[in-house]
């Protein structure tokens, strides 16, 4: 199977959160391969040293900066470090996040507090902080995630669904804000992506079968998968898209 590449990603600064692993590690992986100066950031420095090294023969090897974007401090130290050694960021994603499970009556103010931090908060700082970048460039992109679990009203995800359908609300504003500097604003609503992640945590291999069972598709959905959907979000073929929210789920939902 063939898939699309995009020329107008081509040296393009691109800043990725959660970029280590999962669907952000494919994300960093797919648009290297379509040309793009990739800087990402993540708190999982040998799983991020060691991406960085596997892209070496990438057209522009991927910049990788250790950070924990729950400091926006140190989120906005990173934004800057990328644009003093690649040049100003025209795409960023705002893939980090943290879909552990949690009994509702578990949920302490703090542990409420550390959810929206990690799942919300910093894509907000983040739009803020590159767009002086994109105002500069004339153009940007900012591809946003959030979820099909909050639409689905998934149990024992209370602190996750409730910033993960915040992210829409966030999308559409920043979309509205945005919009006169020609800057861009969608946003990813990921179905049951199978990571090594999800395995390891969550799902059993028969689980993540059953999922594709209930999907119109019947395959599994990868973080390729939406990947590639981030790179069209991206890119300028989608140069009249903004506050949109793209569900890809296989028909999950």
């Amino acid at each position: 199977m063939t898939f699309a590449t995009y020329p107008s990603l081509q040296g393009r600064v691109v800043f990725v959160t959660g970029g280590a692993s999962g669907i952000g590690a494919d994300m960093v992986r797919a648009f290297a391969a379509n040309g793009a100066r990739v800087a990402f950031i993540d708190i999982q420095v040998d799983a991020g040293e060691a991406l960085a090294a596997e892209l070496k023969d990438a057209p522009h090897r991927p910049f990788f900066l250790p950070a924990d974007l729950t400091d926006i401090d140190a989120l906005r130290a990173s934004i800057e470090e990328t644009r003093r050694a690649l040049g100003p960021i025209a795409v960023l994603v705002n893939n980090a996040a943290n879909d552990e499970r949690h009994a509702l009556d578990d949920v302490t103010p703090d542990y409420w507090d550390r959810m929206m931090n990690v799942n919300l908060r910093h894509q907000f700082f983040a739009a803020q902080a590159v767009r002086p970048h994109m105002q500069e460039l004339g153009r940007g992109a900012i591809v946003n995630f959030s979820s099909i679990a909050w639409m689905a009203g998934a149990a024992d995800m209370v602190a996750y669904t409730t910033p993960k359908s915040a992210v829409i609300g966030l999308t559409r504003t920043l979309a509205r804000e945005f919009g006169p500097d020609n800057i861009r604003v969608n946003a990813i609503a990921p179905g049951a992506v199978v990571t090594d992640r999800q395995l390891r945590l969550w799902y059993t291999p028969e689980q993540a079968d059953e999922m594709v069972d209930r999907q119109a598709i019947k395959r599994r959905l990868l973080p390729v998968d939406i990947a590639r959907t981030a790179l069209f979000l991206a890119a300028d073929d989608s140069k009249m898209i903004t506050k949109q929210c793209l569900i890809v789920d296989g028909g999950l939902r």
